[in-house]
Formats: C-alpha cells, structure tokens, sequence
C-alpha cells in the first residue's frame, strides 16, 4: 500500500512539474549579450615567434538606450623583441527614437609601433537604421568630433607634437546573415579633418561551430592621409580566431 501511494504521489508531482515548466520552455531573451575571442600562434625551430590578439564585445540594448563597449589587444614578439603592440578601446552610447538615434562615442589607440602611437577621437551625431531586416542590417551615422594624434618619433624630429583637430566624422555598419550558423559584418568609418583624413574598414566572417562557439576572420584596415616620416599610410590586421558568445 505504502509502496503504491509513494509511486501515484510521484506521478502527481512530475505532472505538475511538467504543468509549470513545459519541455519547449525557453529562457527570455536577455538586454545584455557578449562575446570573446582569442587567436595565438607560436612559431618554434628555424623561426622563434608568437602573437596574440583578443576582443572583448560587451552590449546593453533596451528599447530606449544602447551601451557598447569593444576591447582589442594585438602582440607579436620574435626571438628577439616585440614587433607589433597595440591596443584599442571603443565605447558608444545611444540614445533611441522612433526616427534613429543620438549618440556618444569615444575612440583610443595606443599602438607602440604604429606611424601615431596614440589616437583618441571623441564624436557625437545622429544614426538610423536604413535597413532593419532580419537577414540584412545597415545602420548610416554622422557627427562632428575632435581628434588628439600624437605622431612616431623620427630621426628628424624625436619628439614631435601632438596633432589636434576638429573633424567629421561618417559611419556605416552593415550585417548580413548569410544562413543560420554564418554572418557576415563590414563597418566602414570616415574622419575627415582640416588637417588630416582616415578611412577604416573593419570586416569579419564568423561561422558558428556548436552552440555558442564559433570560428572567426576578421580583417582591419586603415587608411591615414598624412603620416609621419618613413611611415606607411595603410595599417592592415588579419585575425583568425575562436570565438564565445554568451547572453
């Protein structure tokens, strides 16, 4: 008897567990997703080498504010020195209505090897979606800005002045979803100054492993009218790394 009623009671309750929670049960989406990715390689042997690369993409979206921050790191070192470091930190935050968006935004460089070791741009404008498909996305943004530019070194001149101005700055970002488990993103951005103009383009193919794992290539370059002495005016990064993405 004992044994029949412990066997009914449990019937009972996993019915009411079903009841409560069903099996195609599904968490709400959540305001604040993120991702994380880092590539490494380490050459030994006839070559002795390394090099890393990271990004960290942190977004808080509402129905009124959005909140972005990405962090980049890139190092690379042979047997002897470190060739290649720099670090960059972008932040945005916007402010919605039902024709576009308001918003802020600060840009900061420090690269130890670039023809400007340090850059730190600030802007604010206005932004809207011109496309919002679901498969194709393209956001257009315009603001004025100011920009700080401290040059390289040279010979010539080991310790040049900072360069300041007042610039306008351009933005399209464009996302394409090219099936379920692979997308394909370009930013490109425009700064157009009295004294110096720069052109980014910042593109990435990412294609989704397992879950929430994926394999990306990223590709970065940018374009700096006027350099400093014995400097090149493209700058171009190439990432293949693995990728997290967690909500």
């Amino acid at each position: 008897m004992l044994r029949a009623s412990l066997f009914f009671t449990t019937i009972l309750l996993s019915q009411s567990i079903w009841a409560l929670v069903p099996p195609d049960y599904q968490e709400p989406p959540s305001d604040f997703t993120a991702e994380i990715e880092a590539g490494l390689q380490v050459n030994t042997g006839n070559t002795e080498s390394s090099s890393f690369n990271g990004r960290t993409k942190l977004v808080y979206d509402t129905d009124i504010f959005r909140q972005e921050g990405v962090f980049k790191a890139y190092y690379a070192a042979d047997s002897e020195k470190t060739t290649a470091e720099k670090y960059d930190v972008e932040l945005q935050s916007s402010y919605k209505f039902y024709s576009g968006y308001v918003f802020a935004r600060g840009d900061f460089t420090e690269d130890r090897f670039g023809s400007y070791t340090r850059i730190s741009t600030v802007s604010t404008g206005y932004g809207f979606d011109a496309i919002g498909g679901d498969r194709t996305k393209l956001s257009l943004e315009i603001g004025p800005g100011y920009r700080y530019n401290l040059p390289q070194g040279s010979e010539s001149e080991p310790s040049p002045e900072a360069d300041r101005d007042i610039i306008l700055r351009t933005a399209a970002k464009f996302e394409q979803k090219i099936h379920e488990y692979t997308s394909f993103n370009a930013d490109l951005t425009a700064e157009v100054g009295e004294n110096n103009n720069t052109l980014t383009l910042d593109m990435s193919y990412k294609n989704t492993l397992f879950q929430d794992w994926a394999f990306k290539i990223g590709m970065n370059v940018k374009y700096t009218e006027i350099v400093p002495e014995d400097s090149k005016q493209t700058d171009t990064v190439t990432t293949f790394n693995l990728l997290y993405t967690f909500k």
